[in-house]
């Protein structure tokens, strides 16, 4: 229990919902409700095929074995990415990276439909293959794709890309591995499993789409610091979640510029109402914060030298 405690929320909640989905799903089987059918995610053009698919598919399983291996590799890795990154990066990355997953999944299978026809139909067109497909869309209703698998490939990759360096133990090897070394064998694993296997029930294209995803993302978030989460988008939607504000505010008061001369005249004789003096004030404390939510975003290793100059000069002012 104390171990369980110990689990970071986001992460502890993705193991709890999947789990409760999957016991749902076994004891609603018995009075013939399919909640997989439900759930899963049809071809777009299936007439079963609804929007919130692409979210309710990534907390279904097929088996015991399918959600174990899921969640195992959820909790292992998904704990230090959510410590490193928060509760509002990490479930956004999350879901964002199984909708990806599945619309990469949905893509390929529209590929496959389309040379299907076209290897029937000469000639056929994009156009074609559509009607044909809608005009065919309850035989579509086989092919469903269940799984957290294209959001956790995207967290494997997190955790290679953040800690590439790090070294962990993959059974059977005698020798821990480098986390990079590790993500690379997985995608190649990928790669050779998508040419060389067909209908074999794994959604090899997911896995890999979620990855694509994780990639992106980060890479986006490299080179775009301060545009993202810190701004005014996607941190508004997440801020009824969780109470990140009030830690961050703590965090950033511990690196106050100011130096408690608030209300007060100054030892040069200048009063604090000063408008440079405000001015100077207002422009360290935004530097500040800045430089925190670069942090928060990319980790303290992601700071310039000046950078880390001006953060340790403000602490030791404050």
């Amino acid at each position: 229990m104390n171990m369980f405690a110990n689990i970071p929320t986001v992460t502890k909640n993705l193991l709890i919902i999947n789990v409760l989905a999957y016991l749902a799903t076994v004891v609603l089987a018995t009075i013939g409700i399919d909640l997989n059918g439900l759930g899963g995610l049809y071809f777009f053009l299936a007439s079963k095929f609804h929007l919130f698919q692409f979210v309710t598919y990534q907390f279904l399983h097929g088996s015991l074995t399918h959600l174990f291996f899921n969640m195992f590799a959820l909790w292992m890795f998904g704990c230090v990415i959510e410590r490193e990154w928060g509760a509002r990066k990490f479930l956004f990355f999350y879901i964002t990276c199984g909708i990806f997953a599945g619309v990469c999944q949905e893509l390929v299978q529209f590929v496959d439909y389309y040379l299907f026809v076209a290897g029937r139909v000469p000639g056929a067109s994009v156009v074609d293959v559509f009607k044909s497909l809608s005009d065919n869309a309850a035989f579509l209703n086989h092919s469903l794709t269940i799984g957290a698998s294209g959001a956790v490939y995207a967290i494997l990759l997190a955790f290679g890309m953040t800690f590439p360096n790090e070294r962990i133990f993959i059974f059977p090897l005698p020798i821990p591995v480098k986390a990079k070394w590790f993500i690379a064998f997985y995608v190649v694993v990928e790669l050779f499993s998508v040419m060389s296997s067909y209908d074999d029930g794994v959604a090899h294209i997911a896995h890999l789409g979620g990855m694509l995803s994780g990639f992106l993302l980060i890479r986006y978030w490299r080179e775009h610091p301060d545009n993202y989460f810190n701004q005014n988008g996607t941190r508004q939607f997440f801020d009824w979640w969780s109470k990140d504000n009030m830690r961050k505010s703590t965090w950033r008061n511990n690196f106050t510029t100011t130096s408690g001369f608030s209300g007060q005249t100054r030892t040069d004789g200048t009063s604090n109402n000063d408008m440079e003096y405000n001015a100077r004030k207002k422009a360290r404390q935004e530097e500040i914060d800045r430089i925190l939510d670069k942090i928060r975003i990319s980790g303290y290793d992601s700071l310039s030298k000046d950078e880390k100059k001006r953060l340790f000069e403000a602490s030791r002012d404050r």
